[in-house]
């Protein structure tokens, strides 16, 4: 499975690419950062994010998009900065038909340090450790996005599982998942 990870903002949106299956050593196949100017005009900046994810996907050709889920702060123009690239990202992976999931940021902690109030020192600890790389990727936007990548990685096959449940459920007929019914 190969994940490209999205940790949305408006000045620095964290990219990143992993693949692997649960269970399994993991890849890193890229890490970085899209970045727009603070002073530029905001329909700039949009388009600056989704040119910068278009490369990305042209680039990595993901599976699965992992956008972190926006989630209340105190400060409002962060929050609507972040949901408008948050927006962007899975516009963007739309367009290509990939799936998107969308990660909260205490989901994607518990995943990868097995704290949901992990801090970015730990989480960056652990995404280096997790991928075998020689120093946490910098900024701590981009660990993220590795993270963000990671967690669905891990998760998706429960949730998978999951969703067909329900599915099964709803229909009215008994699920099975690899000859076990669920």
């Amino acid at each position: 499975m190969r994940v490209l990870g999205v940790d949305p903002g408006l000045t620095r949106c964290g990219v990143g690419v992993v693949e692997g299956v649960a269970g399994r050593p993991l890849t890193m196949l890229g890490v970085g950062v899209v970045r727009t100017p603070a002073d530029a005009d905001l329909s700039h900046r949009l388009v600056a994010v989704e040119r910068g994810i278009e490369r990305w996907l042209e680039e990595h050709r993901p599976e699965y998009v992992a956008v972190e889920r926006v989630f209340s702060q105190h400060n409002v123009r962060t929050v609507m900065g972040t949901a408008q690239a948050s927006a962007v990202a899975m516009l963007c992976a739309a367009r290509r038909g990939i799936p998107v999931a969308l990660h909260t940021p205490s989901e994607v902690k518990a995943a990868v340090t097995g704290s949901g109030r992990a801090d970015k020192a730990q989480v960056g600890a652990m995404v280096t450790r997790l991928l075998r790389l020689a120093a946490p990727p910098r900024p701590a936007d981009a660990a993220d996005a590795l993270a963000l990548a990671i967690c669905h990685i891990w998760r998706a096959p429960a949730q998978n599982r999951l969703q067909q449940a329900v599915a099964a459920h709803a229909a009215g007929q008994p699920s099975t998942t690899k000859g076990r019914t669920a």
